[in-house]
């Protein structure tokens, strides 16, 4: 076999190609019955099997573009994690057609796919290619939404700054090759970052990260981020809000390791990393509807996960790959309790949470767990997420935004608390034929909650593996 070649250090890639072409067949099959998609979330989960399996493989094919390390190895199984669980959740969306739902599922499972292949790239081009194989299946399903003009506002947003930020990308990419001669990134680790030492590479790298820094919603590239989860609907949102944000990170992760702290770029990366949680946290005080709300808790995240980036060390690298991975199941969990509330589809507000823990109990849990976690409380993983980019950043030239985090996360208790107030202490008549949510729904909720639990508890191997990956990058 050409080494370059080596298809068998894909399997995650392999195994989620061989669900799309099931769901393309599945799709392409006549009939006007409802066709049924809950094998996916099997599947999926054999995903999962694959990627931990693969966690051990490494080595460079197609030419130097693709790179399969540690780093890309645990962002894969962060996105089999995420495409099982937001599979899960959207075998039964409200607002697609029962015929349409292997087409829904096929464009969920193609993002995730580009996502696994952006985890990878190694080379400028291949990136970009990743990047918009991941991103133009949620183009297409941001504005699915019946008879809602929010959902087609959304996508159009969506499309556009899209468009626009990955325009930027291929401009920065064109300075890159005139400064560098090269797009691989191996070739830009011995250089220089600096506007004295090298202007045309620093203002490439700068405009070509514009994409990244889009889907991961930084301030101020963060306006598509409330009405995109405002307008879309619910299971879509759900992976929109969480799945991109794992493709930005190993990208932004990759880059990082190229620069020094105090270089110019890091800096201003940190100073957009302040005000992105700032903003984030102060717009989201004013929000009632609990998906805009997770809007601009989106916009704050952001801006912590940047604390690892910019801290230069293998900590920091891996902090913000934990963070990433731990970003994730957070949302995914406020999301899975949106979307059993909602039997409509319609959004939830602050005031629809109203007695949950009367109607759904182990619902509410699941939120408040899910709450607390975004909070950064004890004994939840986003504590001790953190707690490591806290660490990784203090004493490497950025304590202001040490301090900066720490005000903003007591800001944040505000309005996340919020969600657990509304839920346990408002209480609300339940009218006696109201629908109440599946046992399987409550389990797997229940299931989420533990899990967040248990890396707040147990967060070594998880961190272990990606301080691996922080450490192989740096030279």
């Amino acid at each position: 076999m050409n080494p370059e070649y080596r298809l068998d250090l894909c399997w995650p890639e392999l195994f989620q190609l061989g669900i799309i072409v099931l769901l393309f067949i599945q799709a392409l099959a006549k009939g006007e019955r409802p066709k049924n998609v809950n094998w996916v979330p099997y599947f999926a989960a054999g995903g999962i099997v694959v990627s931990v399996l693969s966690l051990g493989f490494t080595g460079t094919i197609f030419y130097g573009a693709y790179s399969v390390d540690k780093l890309s190895q645990f962002f894969k199984l962060a996105v089999a994690v995420g495409f099982a669980i937001t599979s899960l959740n959207a075998v039964k969306p409200p607002d697609i057609e029962g015929d349409k739902r292997p087409d829904y599922m096929l464009f969920l499972a193609f993002s995730a796919f580009g996502l696994m292949v952006l985890a990878s790239a190694v080379e400028l081009i291949t990136i970009y290619v990743a990047l918009e194989i991941a991103s133009y299946s949620v183009y297409a399903l941001i504005p699915l939404r019946a008879n809602d003009r929010h959902a087609a506002e959304g996508g159009i947003k969506y499309i556009m700054f899209g468009a626009v930020a990955t325009a930027v990308a291929l401009f920065g990419y064109a300075y890159v090759l005139a400064g560098a001669h090269s797009s691989y990134i191996a070739d830009l680790q011995g250089l220089t970052l600096t506007f004295q030492a090298q202007p045309w590479v620093v203002v490439g790298l700068s405009l070509f990260l514009v994409g990244f820094l889009f889907k991961l919603a930084l301030f101020p590239f963060h306006f598509w981020c409330p009405d995109v989860y405002e307008g879309t609907a619910n299971e879509t949102a759900a992976f929109a809000a969480t799945l991109p944000k794992l493709g930005a990170a190993v990208v932004l992760v990759r880059f990082a390791a190229l620069i020094v702290p105090g270089w110019p770029i890091a800096t201003f990366l940190a100073v957009l990393g302040a005000v992105s949680m700032t903003f984030g946290n102060l717009a989201a005080l004013a929000q009632r509807d609990v998906k805009r709300l997770l809007g601009y808790s989106s916009i704050a995240h952001a801006g912590y996960i940047m604390m690892g980036l910019v801290s230069g060390t293998a900590e920091g690298l891996a902090a913000a790959s934990f963070y990433a991975l731990v970003y994730v199941l957070m949302n995914l969990a406020c999301f899975w309790v949106i979307c059993r509330i909602s039997h409509t589809g319609k959004n939830i507000t602050l005031d629809d949470l109203d007695g949950l823990a009367q109607r759904e109990p182990a619902l509410a849990v699941v939120l408040a767990v899910g709450a607390f976690a975004l909070v950064g409380l004890p004994p939840t993983a986003g504590f001790m997420g953190k707690l490591f980019l806290l660490q990784s950043l203090w004493d490497n030239g950025y304590n202001w935004l040490v301090i900066v985090a720490v005000l903003n996360t007591a800001i944040a208790i505000y309005y996340y608390l919020g969600l657990v107030r509304h839920a346990y202490t408002h209480e609300k008549d339940v009218p006696r034929n109201a629908v109440r949510a599946s046992v399987s729904a409550q389990v797997w909720g229940t299931v989420l909650a533990i899990l967040l639990l248990v890396l707040g508890a147990a967060p070594a191997p998880v961190f272990d593996l990606a301080m691996q990956a922080g450490v192989a990058l740096l030279p």
